[in-house]
């Protein structure tokens, strides 16, 4: 029989640090979807459920207001416009018969 050896519980949730904010909000962020999902239903959800969502710029909050009023977040802006850019990209380098 072989010895059994005891390893330490390491956490793989090392965000915890995350904080969600209860006031007012000064900017506009873009949700953080995945492939599939819709970002105004996730707003939609999160502000009927009352639940955290997170944006690109990785702020967390619960949606409570409309959005249309407030500034676009720059960080969440340009790693939107980043990621599109890429995304343009990768659809034109297609092979052409």
């Amino acid at each position: 029989m072989t010895d059994l050896e005891t390893m330490p519980v390491v956490d793989l949730d090392s965000d915890t640090e995350q904080t969600t904010e209860t006031g007012e909000p000064t900017s506009a962020h873009i949700v953080k979807a995945g492939p599939g999902e819709n970002g105004a239903a996730l707003v939609l959800e999160a502000r009927i459920m009352g639940t955290p969502i997170e944006a690109l710029c990785g702020f967390v909050w619960v949606p409570s207001k409309d959005p249309k009023q407030l500034p676009i977040c720059e960080q969440c802006k340009s790693i939107y416009e980043m990621y599109k850019r890429f995304s343009d990209n990768v659809n034109r380098d297609t092979p052409i018969d």
